[in-house]
């Protein structure tokens, strides 16, 4: 078992090695081992692109017959963007595969280790399975519900404080909590605010990692009477991301058309008003593949978010500054709750120094984001 996890924990690593870039599919990676040595590895590097299986299997050519596959997701047995991994172990003369958590996709969900068991292939499933189900935590959230798993971001003074009394915000964190901020929004898909911080702080909303390395995310403004300035940034910048602008029926329509002019894609929201249905955004964001969603905005999103109840996981950076002022902003707005039993409490948390700062991950769930894998 202790070569199971040390072998399995390897295919986990190479599986992370490529997130942020298999949506809307799970990060997986796969190690073959033959007679105590390694013949070859690989993992799902983009979607449409060959499984991680696939991969490990050509590395490992001739080698794989008889051999061992350790693979962080149950093989797929279906034909989607490329071909069933089942198949292609079973014709690689593979003799066992041990598994770290079986595929909760309904078109898979056990159907994969049926087929390698019936066609004489040892299957062990569940090696470092925790670890595997934390690490595709936004495709088990996906893939289940077709709703992108959302993460709500803050950075607060010590106090609870997103800005001075006057409006001044930057910088709140260091360097090293800023680039951390910078890396969610390299990983996750979208990035959500409200059209507030659009007008206020005219933000990029790109990721600008070292070197380079940031993927932008898709820009999401919710913004009911579509107030977004066709000059703003997330409008003319170069990126490879584009911008939504999320709106209602009561947004004008000639408001509506400038934008489209501009470059963004418009959706008008069905709700009742007068503001942006958050439930019916995460949706309409599913419909379109979007697996995960980063919210960055004021206290009146996050507030809205929080009570919509579409928040799976929160990343809280705290600075040790007291800012002070009874018109300093804090970073949850709205009508607030009458009760401690009411609040938002988060379970499974973690807890990081970045420099001065403290930055903090919870979930809003006791599941900590987990699902019930299937049977």
């Amino acid at each position: 078992m202790d070569q199971d996890k040390y072998y399995m924990q390897m295919a986990l690593d190479l599986a992370a090695s490529a997130r942020g870039r298999t949506s809307p599919n799970p990060m997986v990676g796969s190690v073959i081992v033959k007679d105590g040595e390694i013949v070859g590895k690989g993992y799902h590097a983009r979607a449409g692109s060959a499984h991680a299986e696939v991969v490990a299997l050509a590395d490992a050519g001739d080698r794989a017959k008889s051999a061992t596959v350790y693979v962080t997701l149950e093989p797929c047995c279906h034909h989607g963007r490329t071909g069933p991994c089942t198949e292609a172990l079973l014709k690689a003369g593979v003799k066992k595969v041990v598994v770290a958590m079986k595929d909760p996709n309904p078109l898979v969900a056990g159907k994969g280790i049926s087929i390698l068991e019936q066609a004489g292939v040892t299957v062990v499933s569940g090696v470092l399975e925790q670890e595997a189900i934390k690490l595709n935590e936004v495709f088990l959230k996906y893939i289940t519900t077709r709703r992108p798993f959302v993460v709500l971001k803050a950075a607060t003074s010590l106090d609870g404080k997103i800005a001075t009394a006057g409006g001044e915000s930057k910088w709140i964190t260091g360097e090293a909590a800023r680039q951390q901020g910078h890396r969610l929004r390299d990983i996750y898909d979208a990035i959500l605010v409200g059209v507030n911080t659009v007008l206020t702080d005219d933000p990029s909303l790109t990721a600008r990692l070292p070197e380079g390395r940031g993927r932008d995310p898709i820009r999401v403004i919710v913004d009911s009477t579509a107030r977004t300035p066709t000059a703003a940034k997330i409008l003319l910048q170069e990126s490879a991301a584009y911008t939504i602008i999320a709106t209602t029926e009561a947004a004008p329509v000639e408001r509506r058309a400038s934008l489209m002019a501009a470059g963004a894609e418009v959706i008008v929201v069905p709700g009742p008003g007068p503001t942006v249905d958050l439930v019916k955004l995460m949706e309409i964001l599913g419909e379109k593949e979007i697996s995960s969603v980063l919210i960055e905005g004021g206290g009146k999103v996050n507030g809205s978010a929080l009570s919509a109840g579409i928040v799976d996981k929160v990343a809280w950076f705290i600075a040790p500054t007291i800012i002070g002022g009874d018109d300093a902003p804090g970073p949850v707005r709205g009508p607030g709750i009458k009760g401690l039993g009411d609040a938002t409490r988060l379970y499974n948390l973690s807890f990081e120094g970045l420099g001065s700062d403290i930055y903090i991950t919870g979930y809003t769930t006791e599941r900590g984001g987990k699902i019930s894998l299937p049977e």
